[in-house]
């Protein structure tokens, strides 16, 4: 029988990726919305988009980064009301929610990998809003609700780091990239398969709906730089454009970039049996399906 999962943030690059792997699992039957379909901070409107299904997946997000700054109401209602309505609905039909969040909590100096019990420290309206949801998602699903903090996340679709360098990379000889701030590029096409495998996972009854309530991360291993991340990016395509290292100093942003974004998977990848490949692997593979 078809499990179906209410899926929100359709057309972003996540849920884009998720309903991609559809023809892999096909014991799912997909709820696609966008916000047009489904507006997720209509407190009215969630229950009823709920009522039907067995799953949900939150892929919806407010992520215009700088952009919060000067809209803050907005990004609250998103980021932080929408989660509560799902998980409030979700709670009551006691079914599992699995909520995407960020790296962006922590923002600290710190040079080892955070993990989930890591103190958190947002810093701007997009940190702060997405803390809060966070927060309440926990507060009103705690048993069955699943939150993912991911970081660095690019694919095939939408507006993301992987579609904008190559770009540049044609039209000018020379890139600064800041090099101060460290992370692991994320794809958001790995991401999607490790989700999906954990809904399958419980479906088959190797997991537990119960073994999914808390914060989790996922991110692909190793660690880069934004430099590195676009050097890599100029190396695969073949480009000839040359990248430079600069300082975070030397690109200001209306909203802070955190120094230090990598996340320790152990607790993933032990409780679900994942295996995350390389950041730079799985970045080869996604431009390997690029268009020249």
């Amino acid at each position: 029988m078809q499990k179906r999962i209410l899926l929100t943030g359709a057309n972003g690059q996540l849920g884009q990726c998720l309903l991609e792997a559809t023809s892999a699992f096909p014991q799912f039957e997909w709820v696609a919305t966008d916000r047009s379909s489904l507006d997720i901070t209509d407190r009215t409107a969630v229950p009823a988009a709920v009522s039907s299904c067995d799953w949900c997946i939150n892929c919806a997000a407010y992520t215009a980064v700088d952009k919060a700054e000067r809209d803050a109401d907005t990004a609250r209602r998103i980021n932080a009301d929408g989660p509560r309505f799902l998980a409030e609905a979700c709670a009551e039909r006691d079914i599992p929610l699995i909520h995407i969040s960020t790296d962006y909590v922590y923002h600290s100096r710190q040079n080892t990998p955070f993990r989930e019990d890591d103190p958190v420290h947002p810093q701007g309206v997009y940190a702060a809003t997405k803390l809060e949801g966070d927060l309440a998602v926990l507060s009103a699903h705690a048993r069955k609700a699943m939150i993912v903090r991911t970081s660095w996340v690019y694919g095939l679709y939408g507006h993301n780091f992987l579609k904008t360098m190559p770009r540049l990379g044609r039209e000018r000889p020379v890139l600064h990239v800041v090099a101060d701030q460290i992370g692991s590029p994320t794809s958001a096409h790995d991401l999607a398969e490790a989700l999906l495998c954990v809904v399958s996972g419980v479906g088959e009854g190797r997991f537990k709906e119960t073994d999914l309530g808390g914060i989790w991360h996922y991110s692909n291993e190793g660690v880069a730089s934004w430099y590195d991340f676009a050097a890599a990016i100029m190396d695969i395509a073949g480009l000839p454009c040359r990248v430079l290292p600069i300082e975070t100093a030397d690109y200001p942003t209306p909203a802070q970039r955190p120094p230090f974004s990598v996340l320790n998977k152990s607790k993933i990848k032990r409780a679900f049996g994942l295996d995350i490949p390389h950041w730079r692997q799985s970045l080869k593979a996604v431009m390997g399906r690029m268009n020249p």
